[in-house]
């Protein structure tokens, strides 16, 4: 039975995760968790919570949320039990530092518009990596923060976007161009040459490291319009199997392409 029930939802969360680690009485595969085995699940979670928005699937996305927030009680949980910080912690941690970003908000400066406001949240941050790199010993880097576990592209984007705030970027977006079709005639060359897995796997990061260029040049998520082309391509293809089923046509290639051609016909004639 739920013996926290007339508490208040989060500190009844905080007790069900107690309940689960708890060495005597929890649960065997929840007591057996660390940092490393919930972090998967944590990226999959915050995944999840984007599809459901992009589903505009608002039932789905509030259970996704709790999904999500049972991910950040559970490594705080596992941090408390090591004495190294607990979830009201972590709740504290980030209030203040939104306070501290907003003193246009919580105190007396003055920002008139958005683009004031990103400028100010970059220099906070900015500021933040700088104390933090001078608190280890080290030097700071404009390229501080960028979570190695990013997906590759929006990675990518990141870091570029970094290193144009000291000027190291294209001046437009045209500007990337030449550069994508030096990275493909790479790639070509080392394909006619045979080359080994190796060098063909860094030509092809160069390639999609100025594809993701040119997508921040032209403000565009360069991971949002890979998973449109994707679900585009999903899409089409369903289709063309359905067709390939009903008119009985095998693995043929050049049927196939025929109906994906008649399959973008279609969509096209229905805008």
């Amino acid at each position: 039975m739920d013996e926290v029930a007339d508490l208040r939802p989060i500190d009844r969360l905080l007790s069900v995760m107690a309940r689960l680690r708890d060495p005597d009485a929890g649960c065997p595969w929840d007591r057996e968790q660390n940092f490393a085995t919930i972090a998967p699940y944590t990226i999959e979670e915050a995944y999840e919570v984007g599809d459901a928005i992009e589903r505009g699937d608002m039932a789905g996305l509030k259970d996704e949320l709790g999904d999500l927030l049972l991910q950040v009680v559970f490594h705080a949980r596992m941090a408390e039990e090591e004495n190294l910080f607990a979830f009201d912690d972590v709740a504290a941690a980030i209030a203040d530092k939104m306070v501290r970003r907003h003193p246009h908000v919580f105190g007396d400066a003055e920002i008139a518009s958005v683009a004031a406001q990103n400028e100010a949240w970059e220099a906070h941050k900015a500021a933040e990596r700088q104390a933090q790199a001078n608190a280890r010993g080290e030097a700071d880097s404009v390229l501080d923060g960028v979570a190695l576990a990013l997906p590759a592209l929006l990675r990518a984007a990141k870091i570029s976007k970094r290193a144009a705030r000291i000027g190291f970027d294209w001046p437009d977006a045209r500007a990337v161009l030449p550069k994508i079709a030096e990275e493909i005639a790479e790639l070509e060359h080392e394909m006619a040459q045979g080359a080994p897995r190796a060098a063909l796997e860094e030509e092809m990061g160069d390639l999609l490291f100025a594809v993701a260029n040119l997508a921040r040049k032209l403000d565009l998520e360069p991971e949002t319009a890979l998973r449109h082309a994707t679900a585009k391509f999903e899409h089409r293809f369903r289709q063309v199997e359905a067709l390939a089923t009903t008119r009985r046509i095998g693995r043929d290639i050049e049927a196939l392409e025929a109906l994906w051609a008649e399959v973008k016909r279609s969509e096209r004639n229905s805008r």
